[in-house]
């Protein structure tokens, strides 16, 4: 069974999750939330489902982690 890792890189709370699926592989999954907004209503969260195939839960979580960076980098 997998622990929530929230991670925080520029201004965003990553939360990357992995579903295994009935044929054993994982589904790479990702919650963004913006935390650098100034007010509440302002916060902005991205959910992200089965952004790629994996046969370990690990190497689900690693995609999803790395894929986060790479989408919040490429907004600037």
């Amino acid at each position: 069974m997998q622990s929530t890792t929230i991670e925080h890189y520029r201004g965003y709370a990553i939360t990357p999750s992995a579903h295994r699926l009935p044929d054993g592989c994982f589904s790479s999954n990702l919650t963004l939330l913006r935390s650098d907004a100034h007010r509440e209503a302002e916060a902005a969260s991205y959910d992200f489902y089965s952004l790629d195939y994996f046969k370990s839960e690990a190497a689900a979580l690693r995609y999803s982690n790395r894929w986060a960076r790479e989408w919040i980098d490429s907004r600037g």
